[in-house]
């Protein structure tokens, strides 16, 4: 069987692919599919061994069980990470976005076949080698308090039930609240994010309940 067609049927294989990740390209918006479509191949064709999941609401790529990228559509952009990209001699920096690689609009911001499939392997010889990623080791340096804003201790005040939910949480949950509503920048954003807030708080559930089981 000549090589490319048995790394095309080693690509294809269903065992290898989460029919979720086939929802979640086919949701996002038209830019975006063929490129998440097309990093997707390129992943699986430097490795059989990698396997899909969804993971926070994201297509995620697995080797060995653990984490090796992932990649994610927006409605301007798509990106795609490493797990452990802060450790791999040819990533590129990027602070433009998630991921290596900055905001993916279009195929000429694709990176290279041959330079993504060189990454993915080093990826991989990383977990084989048994690496912890940096940036996910503990830190000795305690954070400081949460800090409550103003407008969320009030509406807090005029719903006790979610109060005592929001007070029974650990600090770093509290935290994804208090981010996710400080980031808002508009008043209306604001306002809309404080109320599904308080409506999750009264039902005890977590800022990020929806991705806990992913």
């Amino acid at each position: 069987m000549p090589a490319a067609a048995s790394a095309s049927r080693r690509t294809t294989d269903p065992a290898t692919r989460d029919p979720r990740v086939d929802a979640y390209i086919a949701k996002a918006a038209p830019f975006a599919r063929p490129l998440l479509a097309s990093l997707r191949e390129q992943v699986h064709a430097a490795h059989p061994g990698i396997v899909e999941s969804i993971k926070w609401g994201m297509p995620y790529f697995l080797y060995g069980g653990r984490l090796l990228a992932g990649m994610a559509a927006f409605k301007a952009h798509a990106t795609f990470g490493f797990w452990q990209g802060d450790q791999l001699a040819a990533a590129p920096k990027s602070g433009k976005a998630m991921g290596q690689f900055g905001r993916l609009t279009g195929p000429a911001d694709l990176p290279a076949a041959a330079r993504l499939q060189s990454m993915v392997r080093q990826a991989i010889a990383l977990i084989d080698s048994g690496a912890p990623p940096r940036s996910h080791r503990r830190s000795t340096e305690p954070r400081p308090p949460v800090e409550v804003p103003g407008f969320l201790r009030d509406a807090l005040q005029q719903h006790p039930t979610a109060a005592a939910h929001f007070n029974a949480l650990a600090p770093g949950q509290q935290r994804e609240y208090v981010d996710w509503l400080v980031e808002a920048k508009r008043e209306d954003t604001r306002a809309r994010r404080l109320a599904q807030a308080l409506e999750w708080l009264a039902e005890g559930k977590r800022r990020n309940w929806k991705y806990e089981n992913c």
